[in-house]
């Protein structure tokens, strides 16, 4: 059994099955689909001048009088059919399942006894998780929850506010309206006054009484869903401030009582612990405590234990206006992060009614088809000695996904019983393959061109070069099967 402390969490260990599925798709879906307009509506229709804020103007009305609750009595999820989705998701490649149980909107998609506004309640009348569990549990699939609560409380400041011009000038938004204060938070404190800089306000409340509401809350979603997979969108709540000392257990007493209350139910389940959470901090003397999370971003290297990369084929919320990641660039993220010894977790968009779009559609259907070929050099692999060798890498910096510019020299490696799979990251490669990180002892048996079958090559002192075929019909990454002796 694991304590709240940072001494018991740290000898948690990774399970195999988290670093064994390697692609897990995400919903990250609620009541901020509604208007199709993109991520953080429901605190942008609170800014005046945002394009969000005009959008809610002109299509729903003032603030004041039509808000976010108002919103969520609108998200219907009428068309929403999770094992069809689920269906689409196990054939793309997807061996786990996330579901948002709350966004910082703070409307949950499950039922709860601590907020009237969850999707039983208001909006759909359905339990949205407990429905995605049920169709990931068909597919034998590793079920997980994202929370994005613990940043709510100082996230949603802005509908606490008014305009400064116009003809609602100083016309107090719904969110002041004190039959509504449970949902939009009792969160005064971080609401700036005129001129002050709202940017420096913390991600992380220190309201106390919050951190005690936040820890029941997800006390109720351990006990009511076991998600073998838990994530918080911040740093392991409730502190900012880089205080890593074990003497200041005290500081992060309500995220190491929530991760132990996780991995102890998982115990309780299993006989041992299988559960995974993870968080954003990069501290290593914080994530130990599960897997650290990189949102649209990647790690330089081989990280001696996993972690997870999250992404999205758009934005984070259904956007009419949103440019969507093409497959082969989704491709790339998942082989560069699982030669770090990573996973990919993707968010497929949907729209307010539960559907994907066309477009959507196409992304999963190349996704399939590559992994129909490709399975085997992902799944229940592990980082070769190098993760890759050539002159192009992924630019780590915020959260830019540039599509990397791949030249015939750039390789990427995982291991699997004695098989190297090596990914030829410039999909409309070459003739031929020089890989150079082989060392002389590693003799070479054969090599096979996943799809295509045996190919050519010959071996000097390490150097491996192989003739490729032609692959002009598709730009996707090959992947070489080579076994060793």
């Amino acid at each position: 059994m694991f304590e709240p402390t940072f001494e018991s969490l740290r000898t948690y260990k990774c399970p195999d099955w988290f670093r064994d599925v390697k692609f897990g798709i995400w919903s990250h879906w609620g009541p901020q689909s509604v208007p199709m307009c993109g991520d953080w509506y429901a605190r942008n229709m609170y800014i005046q001048g945002t394009d969000q804020y005009e959008y809610h103007l002109r299509t729903y009305g003032h603030p004041s009088k039509f808000g976010y609750k108002d919103i969520c009595a609108l998200w219907k999820a009428e068309n929403f059919d999770p094992d069809a989705l689920m269906e689409k998701y196990y054939k793309a490649g997807a061996r786990y399942f996330v579901a948002q149980a709350s966004h910082h909107d703070h409307f949950f998609n499950f039922k709860s006894k601590y907020n009237r506004f969850n999707s039983l309640e208001v909006g759909p009348h359905k339990d949205i998780c407990g429905m995605w569990k049920a169709a990931a549990k068909k597919y034998n699939m590793p079920f997980g929850m994202t929370e994005h609560i613990g940043a709510s409380f100082s996230w949603w400041r802005s509908n606490k506010g008014c305009d400064t011009y116009g003809p609602y000038a100083g016309v107090p938004y719904d969110g002041n309206d004190p039959l509504y204060r449970d949902f939009y938070h009792d969160n005064y404190e971080h609401v700036t006054k005129p001129g002050e800089d709202d940017s420096k306000c913390l991600w992380l409340t220190k309201n106390e009484k919050f951190h005690e509401y936040w820890l029941n809350v997800m006390k109720e979603i351990i006990d009511n869903y076991q998600p073998d997979l838990l994530y918080s969108d911040s740093w392991l709540p409730f502190e900012e401030e880089n205080n890593l000392e074990d003497k200041n257990d005290n500081l992060y007493r309500y995220g190491l009582e929530a991760v132990s209350y996780l991995y102890n139910m998982s115990e309780k389940l299993h006989g041992e612990n299988t559960a995974v959470y993870t968080q954003k901090h990069r501290d290593e003397r914080i994530y130990k405590v599960g897997v650290l999370d990189m949102e649209r971003s990647q790690l330089p290297d081989i990280s001696p234990v996993p972690w997870q990369s999250e992404t999205c084929i758009g934005g984070w919320f259904y956007d009419k206006k949103a440019h969507y990641k093409k497959p082969r660039h989704i491709i790339d993220i998942l082989i560069d992060s699982i030669a770090k010894n990573g996973t990919l977790l993707l968010n497929i968009l949907q729209r307010p009614d539960g559907t994907i779009d066309e477009q959507a559609e196409w992304i999963l259907d190349e996704l399939a088809a590559w992994f129909k070929i490709n399975s085997e050099a992902v799944y229940e692999t592990r980082p070769f000695r190098v993760s890759g060798e050539g002159h192009s890498h992924v630019i780590i910096e915020g959260f830019r996904e540039d599509q990397v510019d791949w030249q015939d020299d750039d390789f990427r490696f995982v291991q699997k019983d004695g098989t190297v799979y090596a990914f030829i990251m410039k999909g409309d490669h070459s003739k031929t393959a020089v890989i150079k990180s082989f060392k002389p002892e590693e003799e070479v048996m054969s090599i096979e061109y996943l799809g295509i079958g045996p190919v050519e090559y010959v071996q000097h002192s390490g150097v491996l070069i192989v003739d490729l075929p032609d692959r002009t019909e598709t730009s996707m990454p090959g992947v070489l099967k080579i076994k060793l002796g």
